[in-house]
């Protein structure tokens, strides 16, 4: 086996790790979560029991064998401690704690509470690695018990992951204060919005796409005519030009105005309005 295919290997384990636990908590919402339960989500993200090329602990918490667990940025001499989590040997009292509430009925509207696990365990910090990711699954099992249901359209996980930075900074002041969650809440149902939104904008492009090619199932096209429209479906940057119609296909300029001059022909595309050195094409009916 090639260092290549060993390094997608690893990929295609920790893709599975992370949607085996991800499915796990939504699916299964309604399961209590336990200490075995999350033992075996940490199980799943580092299967070959390396975070790296560090073996760690698995199926257990962590502990302070190696000194404090703590988060880090900089170079060596340059480090900065964003947080110290509690030490190892109140784990037992911390999760204790924590396993109890997170599953019992409490005052705490589900949305609230899936804000306010996410923050506690990533908080306690109980394992080696793979906290935040444990953390964003507990949120999106809360979301599902808060709509009573195992299909979501939105990914809240996915959602900090493009605002991550934002996430961190958040994260950091709530944990280096007095612990009031106030600020962390309104980022987090903030972020959740924007999750539900950035899932209404794609559901509408896919509907819009297959209305589409519905209306022009009928029409011959070739690779590349359908190659382009699905471009533009997805949102082309910018003008449709035969030129960059020529580069993104690898075809000479001659081929590129054939195709879209027969798609023009058919009435799927026209030429736009927009006053520019080159003619520009857009699609029709949308």
């Amino acid at each position: 086996m090639t260092l290549r295919e060993c390094h997608q290997l690893f990929a295609d384990r920790h893709v599975e790790g992370v949607v085996e636990m991800v499915l796990d908590a939504t699916v299964h919402h309604d399961t209590p979560v336990t200490a075995d339960r999350l033992f075996g989500w940490h199980a799943a993200l580092f299967p070959t029991g390396y975070s790296g090329r560090t073996r760690i602990s698995i199926g257990s918490w962590r502990t302070d064998d190696a000194g404090p667990m703590q988060v880090v940025s900089g170079g060596y001499g340059r480090e900065r401690v964003h947080f110290e989590a509690p030490p190892a040997a109140r784990l037992d009292a911390e999760m204790e704690k924590f396993l109890d509430w997170i599953d019992t009925d409490t005052a705490e509207p589900a949305i609230i509470k899936a804000g306010l696990a996410h923050l506690w365990f990533v908080t306690v910090h109980p394992f080696d690695d793979g906290n935040g990711r444990i953390a964003r699954a507990l949120g999106d099992l809360w979301l599902a018990r808060a709509d009573h249901s195992t299909r979501r359209f939105y990914s809240l996980s996915a959602q900090i992951q493009r605002d991550r930075a934002a996430y961190y900074r958040v994260l950091e002041r709530t944990q280096k204060g007095a612990l009031d969650v106030t600020g962390w809440l309104t980022w987090f149902l903030e972020a959740l919005h924007r999750a539900i939104v950035q899932s209404d904008e794609t559901v509408d492009k896919v509907l819009l796409k297959s209305r589409f090619w519905r209306r022009w199932q009928q029409i011959s096209m070739n690779d590349r005519q359908m190659t382009m429209l699905n471009r533009i479906l997805d949102g082309f940057d910018g003008e449709l030009t035969t030129r960059k119609w020529a580069v993104i296909t690898k075809s000479s300029q001659d081929t590129a105005l054939r195709d879209v001059n027969e798609l023009v022909g058919l009435g799927v595309l026209r030429r736009s309005n927009s006053a520019g050195r080159s003619t520009s094409y857009e699609l029709v009916g949308l």
